[in-house]
């Protein structure tokens, strides 16, 4: 069996994909050090590394944006984590993955990346959901979808406007944002 030899351009992806894989470990481990001050969500959080995901979706092939979540998941979890974290934030990140996806597929003239975000927020909520019904072997753990749905947007809104932010004053992320599209357009 050959070795694989990787070329310039796919060193830089895989260096890249490693960066980001990292800043989103940190920011994850970060977020859960951060005492949540509202009684009325308890496990609520605000879903910081969701901005790796988005900066993902918009300057990776879907294929190394996959790669990065599941990295940045696998991580987190050995890194600070136990099993249940694992399928919790297991199903919400690849639920909210999908969803962010699929959503970003209409385009940026009907949906913003702010909007994106607050989609990927509810979703990740719906995941954990699923997964404590699932083990709970009763769909009433879903009433508490609202008030997480709530906190989802508000999170998902903070994240979006962060990832909007970013993707304005920072030169790289612009031209990696104008290569991926261009890519994609020539696909």
């Amino acid at each position: 069996m050959k070795p694989r030899v990787y070329r310039p351009a796919r060193t830089r992806q895989v260096i890249y994909i490693a960066l980001l894989c990292a800043q989103g470990v940190i920011i994850g481990l970060l977020e859960r050090m951060i005492p949540f001050p509202f009684a009325f969500a308890p496990g609520a959080k605000l879903g910081l590394a969701n901005l790796i995901t988005i900066v993902s979706l918009y300057t990776m092939s879907v294929s190394d944006s996959f790669l990065l979540m599941l990295l940045r998941l696998l991580l987190t979890t050995l890194l600070g984590g136990t099993l249940s974290t694992f399928m919790y934030s297991g199903a919400g990140a690849l639920l909210s993955w999908l969803g962010m996806l699929l959503i970003k597929q209409l385009g940026d003239k009907r949906v913003s990346m702010i909007g994106i975000s607050a989609a990927g927020g509810i979703l990740h909520n719906v995941g954990q959901l699923l997964v404590a019904s699932l083990i709970a072997q009763s769909w009433t753990v879903m009433l508490y979808l609202p008030v997480l749905s709530f906190m989802g947007i508000l999170a998902g809104l903070a994240v979006g406007i962060a990832a909007n932010f970013l993707f304005e004053h920072i030169d790289t992320l612009k031209r990696l944002r104008f290569d991926h599209t261009k890519k994609r357009s020539q696909s």
